[in-house]
């Protein structure tokens, strides 16, 4: 790939968290990088462009390419060594940009929370995407990078402690304050919709002598925290459960449960019903119409509202007598600190090639990056704490 004219292209840099991903490119790719802007309304985004001349690595051009295309798409495959898009909602916008990132031979990152995306990207495209040695990989933003990348480091922690070889359990605790944008809200509706696609019964990345499980969900007091555990319908179990079929590391028998952490009982119930309403409305055609004009798409938080939001993500672990306490936390979980993951990600997918495992194919971040992209990570400002 050194002979490709961009090291990241950047699809969706019109939109809200697309935009904040450009700034965050041109404020801390290395000097020198050469990276490109793409999309359909080139009026649009050349007004990015304009907006971040100046900056310390400004993007080196703008690529006319409508996703509906698919030879100008193939076009600016060929020229990436990555492809990030941040264009949702992805079930409905994303598979021509990750099919066309897979026949010109770009890795892909994106920041879909959605289980049907990623479960049809597995189904179409992860074969060719091994044949190709092309990295697949979603779920580059808050979905789930803090998840995943904190139950490797409990994993890792874990063997160095004793445990290694032996059953693991590891749980996940949230607890998070933000709010969220049009584009996440059409998102989560779109995936609410969907929730009777379940990922593939039987992972490709699965091995036959290895076990990778589900905790069963239940609201209960986690007294280490001194928090109501409530169960936690995101896409975050699923990729740490795929982390954990994949990589040897996790052990024999790997269990794990994904929970918001909640201070008072009566604010569990009540997100637990607020949630369910949410989901149910969101299975029929004229409810899912007026939930989706709740917010609009390009409509977001403003930057007071961003730098008041934070994210906190704990995960308890034990094997044997082994146990670890993993803290990861970040600012503003939705929109900052998922832009600043997703870019972090496209430039290790880029400019770190040779440190990474060669494995290929739809991956989870930590089985394409791992240790390498949490250190990316750090240096930027999002801690990875160990007890």
């Amino acid at each position: 790939m050194t002979d490709r004219s961009f090291a990241v292209t950047l699809f969706g840099a019109t939109g809200f968290t697309g935009g904040l991903a450009a700034h965050y490119l041109a404020d801390h790719a290395p000097r020198g990088t050469r990276w490109a802007i793409a999309g359909r309304n080139k009026s649009k985004l050349d007004a990015v462009r304009r907006s971040l001349e100046g900056t310390p690595c400004p993007p080196s051009a703008v690529l006319e390419a409508d996703a509906s295309n698919a030879g100008a798409m193939l076009e600016v495959a060929r020229a990436s060594r990555v492809i990030a898009s941040t264009v949702g909602p992805y079930v409905q916008y994303g598979m021509p940009v990750v099919r066309a990132a897979v026949a010109g031979g770009a890795d892909y990152v994106d920041i879909t929370g959605e289980p049907a995306f990623v479960a049809q990207t597995i189904d179409d495209l992860d074969a060719d995407a091994r044949r190709e040695k092309v990295r697949v990989v979603s779920c580059c933003g808050f979905d789930s990078i803090p998840h995943d990348l904190g139950a490797q480091l409990c994993v890792e922690t874990l063997c160095a402690r004793g445990g290694e070889g032996q059953p693991m359990r590891v749980e996940g605790f949230v607890r998070s304050r933000g709010t969220f944008s049009g584009g996440t809200w059409h998102s989560a509706i779109g995936a609410f919709s969907q929730l009777r696609k379940s990922m593939p019964k039987t992972p490709r990345d699965a091995s036959s002598s290895r076990r990778a499980r589900g905790i069963a969900p239940r609201i209960r007091w986690v007294r280490e925290l001194g928090s109501w555990a409530m169960p936690l319908p995101t896409i975050d179990p699923t990729i740490v459960l795929r982390s954990a079929r994949a990589l040897d590391a996790y052990g024999p028998d790997f269990s794990y449960g994904h929970y918001a952490r909640v201070k008072q009982l009566p604010t569990v119930l009540a997100s637990a019903v607020a949630v369910g309403s949410i989901v149910a409305l969101a299975q029929l055609g004229p409810t899912r119409a007026l939930l989706l004009r709740v917010k609009q798409p390009g409509d977001g938080p403003t930057a007071e509202q961003r730098h008041r939001s934070w994210f906190e993500v704990t995960m308890i672990g034990s094997a044997g007598s082994a146990k670890a306490t993993i803290t990861v936390r970040g600012g503003d979980p939705g929109y900052d600190e998922t832009a600043k993951m997703i870019s972090e990600s496209a430039l290790c997918l880029a400019l770190d090639r040779d440190r990474l495992p060669d494995r290929y194919g739809v991956l989870t971040t930590a089985v394409a990056m791992g240790p390498v992209l949490r250190e990316r990570l750090v240096k930027a400002g999002i801690r990875f704490d160990v007890a």
